[in-house]
């Protein structure tokens, strides 16, 4: 089976193959990834570990406010550093000498490496060692260029979320399922004891799709309240649980971004069925965020089956059933591509 898409060599594409493939035993790389987003408002090149360390620290305390476990380690001699400054046992500048001295020990050589390499275009240049700094590539600042600038550090907090939420209920043993709740148009984690509020789907979904219309390629953007907003869009409409009510419609493995005219123009999907080219397409996607072991693999083995056998099974009876008993007789719906199909 093809992959779902050949990355293309673009600044967005490298930095979307860090934050999503990038190994996942720590919560460093997001930070540092919104520290590099913040500083990039100074518009300098080179960076000191003093000035980086502000906001990656600051970025981590936050999140160890509401997600103590940030890592598959439990023990750190950093985090326990910043869980000390959280519980006001050490001051600022105490906490931001920690942060020099511990926190960035690996980050900063691991986080170009993508499956056990280096990916060819970097974003900073590590001089850790020869000058307590780092050095911003040009490759960084073309991000700074890209419509998507916004979607990518919307991106970069939800994935963040996401592996928090996997570490937090040790999702590989003890599974919680996650689906779609549109009163919030989050992504809710539900297991036998509780719900949690993981993050906005927008984000989470986005970057696979690199910022483009599952249906038809058009230029979308997940920021809230832009002209061309995207949409959640469930693949299977909710008719089908006409057929069968415990098909999960509100499954992650059921979610895409639509643009707002595949999604409800006048020739929109609304209730119809998608083509069976679309419905690879779909097939095709859930493969590839399980072969990737994102943080939802296990949810997504869980809804749809165990081997890739078994979950093309599972969709094309899905397609079956929702062929008899929600689109009987109604033509399948094909929008007409408005730009390239680039994934």
């Amino acid at each position: 089976m093809s992959r779902f898409y050949e990355i293309e060599p673009t600044p967005e594409n490298y930095w979307r193959a860090i934050i999503l493939f990038g190994r996942n035993t720590a919560s460093y790389k997001f930070a540092l990834a919104k520290a590099l987003f913040d500083l990039r408002k100074q518009d300098k090149t080179v960076i000191t570990l003093d000035e980086l360390a502000v906001p990656y620290a600051h970025h981590l305390c936050e999140h160890l406010k509401h997600h103590p476990k940030q890592g598959t380690n439990d023990k750190s001699a950093f985090l326990e550093q910043l869980r000390a400054f959280n519980n006001g046992d050490i001051d600022h500048d105490e906490m931001l000498q920690q942060t020099i001295r511990r926190g960035f020990n690996y980050v900063l050589d691991a986080f170009h490496n993508v499956h056990g390499s280096t990916i060819d275009t970097a974003f900073f240049v590590n001089e850790r060692k020869t000058g307590n700094r780092i050095h911003l590539t040009d490759a960084f600042f073309k991000l700074g260029e890209q419509k998507q600038l916004a979607d990518l550090e919307q991106e970069t907090e939800a994935r963040w979320r996401l592996v928090e939420a996997a570490w937090e209920n040790n999702i590989s043993r003890n599974l919680m399922l996650v689906e779609y709740e549109e009163s919030s148009q989050c992504l809710i984690g539900v297991n036998a004891i509780q719900r949690t509020n993981v993050t906005s789907a927008r984000p989470a979904l986005n970057g696979y799709q690199k910022g483009r219309c599952f249906y038809c390629f058009r230029e979308i953007s997940i920021v809230h309240g832009a002209p061309d907003s995207a949409e959640v869009d469930h693949f299977f409409p909710h008719m089908l649980k006409q057929c069968d009510h415990n098909k999960p419609i509100d499954g992650v493995a059921n979610l895409v971004l639509a643009c707002q005219e595949c999604n409800r123009g006048p020739n929109g999907k609304f209730e119809r069925l998608p083509s069976l080219p679309l419905l690879e397409r779909l097939f095709n996607r859930n493969e590839y965020l399980i072969s990737s072991h994102h943080p939802l693999r296990e949810t997504l083995m869980a809804q749809t089956g165990s081997t890739s056998k078994k979950r093309e099974e599972y969709i094309q009876e899905a397609y079956n059933c929702a062929t008899l008993f929600v689109g009987a007789g109604k033509r399948k719906w094909q929008p007409t591509p408005q730009g390239e199909a680039i994934f």
